[in-house]
């Protein structure tokens, strides 16, 4: 499998929605097994609430601010963030060229550290 930066972020932003007005920042790109690939582009708000997966963020372009469990840093290209399943996090203060890859895995709820 393959994925394409430029025909996954052509795809947004998605459908609009009643949580997303502006259009959904995301769009799935790949699946198998647990795993799913997203490419995420949030403009304005990030309304997105905590997921039922660990999940690794990786810093496409642009900026943001990243904030995890009331703790905020600086995001930019080439940064990768992890989030375990259902913790509480999003970004702020995003340019208007911060786009992410996002990787979802495992069971619902997270692995867990040996």
């Amino acid at each position: 499998m393959k994925a394409s930066w430029r025909e996954a972020i052509a795809r947004l932003p998605g459908p609009v929605t009643a949580k997303w007005p502006q259009g959904e920042p995301f769009s799935v790109f790949m699946r198998h097994g647990s795993m799913m690939v997203e490419v995420f582009a949030p403009r304005g708000k990030d309304h997105q609430t905590p997921h039922e997966q660990d999940e690794l963020y990786l810093i496409k372009s642009g900026s943001a601010r990243f904030v995890l469990e009331g703790n905020s840093e600086a995001v930019e290209p080439g940064d990768v963030l992890f989030v375990a399943a259902r913790v509480p996090h999003h970004f702020e203060q995003m340019s208007s060229d911060f786009s992410t890859w996002v990787v979802f895995w495992g069971p619902a709820g997270g692995e867990r550290s040996a």
